[in-house]
């Protein structure tokens, strides 16, 4: 079995990209379903975060289940595969280990050390076994990396100093308004991203904050949490014309926020500073709204020109993670190797636990049964000499089957260093074994 990913990333593909392969958890499902039927393939997980898509797999052929996976992600992106295949890497076993531990530990994102990305592993990890598409490798593969992620931040400290995607966002307001005392602030999107965004805010000074989400139950929840007021998605438009900041992070196919829904009301502000971040991907905001005087429009790729806060600190932390990581993988792979063992080791205990429950039964029944110079200690030492015997029994027939064979003298060898045996090789067998050589 193989351990292969393919995906594509921020530093691998453009935003317009990466939106069309976006896909959403029921989008997720639908892709499951296709691939369990695909022989080929033991084993999926699909990792979709707003910087990334990869499929990792497990599979009988590397090459057949690179295949495999480029086509699922040509198709459902509706992209051309020889586009879409200048844009994806592929890695195969230590390597692909070694990338989702990086991913995990967050050393491969657009902030470096962000925190999210440990919950999304977590997420896309849960959704692949609800689809039943969790095979024993694959399953023991994703559970180390959360292991690992989880210890590299416990160890390094990289979790003091991330700065997240809603964080860097809050910062750029910062830079560009000053501060963000008095300032009225719109959160479109009323999930984590959303929710995040907004502590974010109030921690900084923001005066009021107005959440609006398709569910306005969902947005009347977030907005009491923090003392905001919540409006109905179609009130986004009159909102807008007086805020200071929106920060717009739905999980919306679309965009939502559109010259035709929202460019009159920017308009009216004739030029008064508005900050617009888009968080989500794909993008919320129509990039044509960025156009209007005094519209400041950033989308996710944007952040990355944020200078993070403690970037010293985080580098340190990312230099000694990456150490770490490549002591786990050499760890994860000497795991591997022995997986092949774990199916023999167990077949050779349950051999000799045969044995004995065998010959125990027949020293019971001779105790049970037997007239009174039968000893309790005569029984122990037949049963002990009948487990050895038993025990050993096969491999010496194999032994003298094999004798003949030019392999005799590695048998030898297997057992003198299995057993311990110190075993000492006769002249003639050593002169046998020249002559073969010759």
């Amino acid at each position: 079995m193989h351990l292969i990913v393919a995906g594509l990333n921020h530093k691998t593909a453009p935003l317009e990209l990466r939106e069309r392969c976006a896909f959403s958890t029921a989008h997720l499902k639908t892709i499951y379903r296709e691939l369990q039927h695909h022989e080929e393939l033991c084993g999926a997980m699909v990792l979709v975060t707003c910087n990334r898509t990869e499929c990792y797999a497990s599979v009988r052929d590397p090459y057949s289940g690179f295949a495999l996976l480029e086509r699922m992600l040509s198709v459902h992106a509706g992209i051309e595969s020889h586009v879409l295949a200048t844009h994806l890497y592929r890695f195969t076993e230590l390597r692909a280990v070694a990338h989702l531990f990086s991913v995990a530990a967050g050393l491969d994102s657009m902030i470096l050390g962000e925190q999210e990305i440990l919950g999304q592993v977590k997420h896309a990890y849960r959704i692949a076994g609800e689809a039943h598409m969790l095979d024993s490798l694959l399953n023991m593969f994703v559970q180390t990396a959360l292991h690992v992620g989880k210890k590299v931040r416990a160890v390094t400290g990289i979790a003091r100093y991330p700065v997240s995607v809603s964080a860097a966002a809050v910062t750029l307001c910062r830079n560009i308004l000053t501060t963000l005392s008095g300032k009225h602030v719109l959160v479109v999107g009323a999930g984590d991203a959303g929710s995040r965004a907004v502590a974010a805010l109030m921690q900084n000074g923001a005066s009021s904050v107005i959440v609006s989400n398709r569910s306005f139950d969902h947005a009347q929840r977030m907005a009491a949490m923090v003392g905001g007021r919540a409006v109905h998605f179609d009130a986004v438009g009159d909102e807008i014309a007086a805020a200071d900041i929106v920060i717009s992070c739905t999980a919306a196919p679309h965009q939502v926020i559109r010259v035709d829904n929202c460019g009159d009301a920017l308009r009216r502000r004739h030029g008064k500073e508005i900050v617009m971040i888009d968080i989500a991907v794909p993008r919320d905001i129509d990039p044509e709204l960025g156009q209007i005087p005094g519209v400041f429009l950033y989308d996710i790729d944007d952040l990355q020109n944020v200078v993070a806060q403690h970037q010293k600190e985080r580098l340190l932390a990312a230099h000694h993670a990456r150490t770490m990581l490549e002591c786990e993988t050499l760890k994860f792979a000497q795991k591997l190797s022995s997986l092949p063992l774990v199916s023999a080791i167990a077949a050779l205990q349950q051999y000799a636990d045969r044995i004995a429950h065998d010959e125990l039964e027949k020293a019971l029944r001779r105790l049970d049964g037997g007239s009174d110079h039968v000893t309790v200690k005569a029984v122990l030492a037949s049963l002990a000499h009948s487990i050895a015997r038993r025990f050993v029994h096969t491999p010496i027939t194999r032994l003298k089957e094999r004798a003949l064979s030019r392999q005799v003298h590695e048998d030898i060898d297997i057992i003198n260093d299995l057993f311990r045996l110190d075993l000492q090789r006769s002249e003639t067998d050593a002169a046998h074994q020249a002559r073969n050589a010759r």
